[in-house]
């Protein structure tokens, strides 16, 4: 299973992603997190403390790396656009509870897209995560939608759009659907998060095809107070914990 999890910053993508990669890594499955927001944050709902998230370089950063890969010019003016990259996602990763956590970071793409070095090296690395067949891939996306129109997450085979009840993020899903057909994806499924009570389930309800919609998490102090402390929510919100696990049981039955 190849996912990217995107959506409007602050819905939720990090929780759920952080979560479903944890659940997966308790079966016994090799997990692999690609945490492609700038602000890489997925470390620490995975469990790493914030010294330890701050150590990490983001492979966005590693520009040594990225030339020699790449073969680039002094200039950067001529280099290869399809490295060799099969062996970076092991070598580049921090195991946490089970997980490999790869911090991609982002380029600077200065509106339309960045032909770099890096950016090609990026790419690359994400391209060849849909050849590790036996692995469970999760990517938390940046927020927003530049990373679509960059083809950035091309490679996954669904995009799990998280939303909160309200006509803005309902818009956001349609948008993301109708860019995610021209990148070649065709499932794209949602998660409800930050759910107060059942006007916000029929209101989800009522605006999301029922084959589209994987379930709901309610809104949770627990995991609000697991962010502002620094912590996992998966240790922190048994509530939220069983809501995500109904989720995944879905996402199973079409993989």
């Amino acid at each position: 299973m190849k996912v990217a999890i995107t959506g409007k910053g602050g819905v939720g993508k990090t929780t759920l992603a952080a979560t479903l990669a944890r659940l997966y890594a308790d079966e016994g499955r090799a997990v692999l997190a690609a945490d492609v927001d700038p602000d890489a944050n997925l470390g620490l709902a995975l469990g790493l403390t914030e010294e330890e998230v701050n150590a990490i370089v983001p492979v966005s950063k590693m520009k040594t790396l990225a030339k020699e890969r790449t073969a680039a010019n002094a200039s950067n003016t001529f280099y290869k656009l399809n490295p060799k990259v099969s062996d970076l996602p092991e070598k580049l990763s921090k195991d946490i509870n089970g997980v490999k956590l790869l911090v991609m970071g982002t380029v600077d793409t200065g509106g339309t897209g960045c032909v770099c070095p890096e950016h090609v090296l990026l790419k690359a690395i994400l391209s060849s995560l849909v050849f590790q067949k036996d692995d469970v891939v999760i990517m938390d996306m940046e927020a927003g939608l530049e990373h679509l129109g960059r083809g950035t997450a091309s490679c996954m085979d669904q995009f799990i759009v998280v939303i909160e009840p309200g006509a803005r993020s309902i818009q956001t899903y349609e948008r993301i659907k109708q860019l995610a057909k021209d990148i070649g994806i065709t499932q794209v499924r949602v998660v409800a998060n930050k759910i107060r009570d059942e006007s916000d389930r029929e209101f989800i309800r009522s605006r999301i095809p029922p084959e589209d919609l994987l379930g709901f998490v309610s809104y949770n102090p627990q995991v609000i107070d697991a962010d502002r402390r620094g912590l996992s929510p998966y240790d922190c919100s048994p509530v939220a914990l069983e809501e995500i696990k109904a989720i995944k049981a879905k996402i199973d039955a079409h993989e």
